[in-house]
């Protein structure tokens, strides 16, 4: 059990300005992981005023890139070296499958590399001939100012550097709020920011709930507000921040789809399933979780599905022959039960999983992996981010329809394209209303920018368009 009884803020573990205690619990056995400050306004106003300070007359503002760039290899570095520990930590905070954690912590240096990169080439600070030639225009990329950082609880690590690494590197002060089911591996992150020479001031850690989160938000010392998390939330965040016309940039949900094409090899492509659309339970907005398949391939296409999500193996993550663990909490798992009853309600047909418990999960968060086939894609099941193991197969009838089908919906994240033509599966593509796509499973690319269109978001995160939401432009003619 890990218990800290103090907040970090601005470089220095700080006693908080309340007794309030979180407890943070695995949800496969309710054993408790470890205990944690949940912080009040004062705590919230300590954090920003050294953030402020950081700003207005702190040293890290002020240094080069390429100063600041060093400060956070030596970070990556240090981050690294501890990946498999992370990963053990998180799965048992938050009870994604050890695999998963595995990978994810392993993809965080490639994702802090890709920031190092594009902050190495990034155009700081330019000098060219103005138009007409009459003067020259000194064009200045500067940090934004105080950032209030807040992330979700599905994958920790890789949420809060996605956005500290390029505040950071923009030389902006940052309050990383943290979701309280994963309120303790984010602490780790500010004694090893220290370590890498991170200044006094620069960084605050802090958990809290929604009231006091909302306070953050609408303090007037904070400048910029970067989120992950649910469209709802991300809306009351867009709005709260308008009122004060604060710099924003909004990583929200997703109801993406996976397109497969007639000339696909269905039997391969439903084994793959498992990683697009079931990954973590389905616990990513990312997810690949309405998949669209032709109307005479339907039937076989659900077979192989099927079969393949009963080779499933259910049970405690910290197995690391584990694919699906319970969901992160009680509340999640009546959540996501809700869905899996209205989808049986609005008549989709249940092709695998359902209502209850799982063999081997009957005593955690754990819901039933449920396939529903037939799905018509105007059914709540197919419109909403359920956030658990719960897929919808859609038949189409010819691919206008199907870039039809992907297109209506209030989301636009990612998604994805089976075919053995590469021509036509990047016209499919290009007619897709969404920011991310991977065709016949590509990786990502973490020196390209993602985030999403529609309900899904606003701006861009990685690489330089990632470094980009941190900056102010000014320009200076001479």
């Amino acid at each position: 059990m890990v218990d800290f009884d103090r907040n970090f803020i601005g470089g220095e573990r700080v006693v908080p300005c309340t007794s309030d205690v979180l407890e943070v619990r695995f949800s496969y056995d309710n054993a408790l992981v470890g205990t944690v400050p949940l912080s009040g306004r004062a705590d919230v106003d300590m954090a920003v005023a050294a953030a402020r300070r950081a700003f207005d007359e702190g040293p890290w503002p002020r240094t080069t890139p390429g100063e600041r760039q060093a400060v956070l290899a030596k970070f990556s570095h240090l981050h690294a070296a501890r990946c498999e520990e992370f990963a053990t930590f998180i799965c048992g905070e938050n009870a994604s499958p050890l695999w998963f954690a595995l990978a994810v912590q392993q993809g965080i240096a490639q994702q802090n590399a890709a920031y190092l990169e594009a902050a190495k080439a990034y155009p700081w600070d330019v000098r060219r001939p103005s138009f007409g030639g009459q003067t020259d225009t000194v064009w200045r990329r500067e940090a934004v100012g105080v950032v209030a950082a807040i992330i979700p609880w599905n994958a920790p690590h890789q949420s809060a550097l996605v956005k500290l690494f390029p505040a950071l590197l923009a030389g902006c002060p940052v309050i990383l709020k943290l979701a309280p089911e994963t309120a303790l591996d984010g602490q780790f992150l500010g004694e090893m920011f220290a370590a890498a020479g991170l200044p006094e001031g620069v960084l605050s850690i802090l958990v809290a709930d929604r009231t006091v989160s909302e306070y953050l938000v609408t303090h007037p010392d904070v400048d910029k507000v970067a989120f992950t998390g649910s469209t709802a939330a991300g809306k009351r965040i867009a709005s709260a921040a308008g009122a004060q016309l604060k710099r924003i940039s909004l990583e929200l949900g997703g109801k993406s789809a996976n397109i497969i094409l007639p000339d696909a090899d269905f039997s391969m492509v439903a084994g793959t399933i498992r990683y697009s659309g079931l990954i973590n339970a389905g616990q990513s907005c990312v997810a690949q979780t309405r998949i669209l398949v032709p109307r005479s391939n339907h039937d076989s296409f659900v077979d192989a599905l099927v079969a393949d999500v009963a080779r499933l193996k259910i049970g405690d993550p910290r197995d690391i022959e584990t694919f699906i663990g319970p969901l992160v909490s009680e509340r999640q798992r009546a959540r996501v039960s809700s869905y899996i009853d209205a989808g049986i309600a609005e008549g989709a047909t249940l092709a695998a999983g359902g209502p209850g418990k799982p063999e081997g999960g009957e005593h955690g968060a754990f819901v039933r992996p449920t396939v529903f086939s037939n799905v018509d894609n105007k059914m709540k099941i197919a419109q909403e981010e359920i956030f658990g193991p719960v897929l919808s197969v859609i038949p189409y009838d010819g691919v206008e329809q199907a870039v039809a089908i992907a297109n209506d919906s209030p989301f636009g994240l990612a998604g994805g394209i089976w075919s053995g033509d590469l021509q036509g599966a990047l016209d499919v593509a290009s007619r897709l209303r969404a920011g991310t796509l991977s065709i016949n499973g590509a990786a990502p690319d973490f020196a390209a920018p993602f985030g999403g269109r529609k309900q899904s978001g606003v701006g861009r995160e990685f690489g330089a368009q990632g470094i980009d939401a941190y900056v102010e432009h000014k320009v200076v003619t001479v």
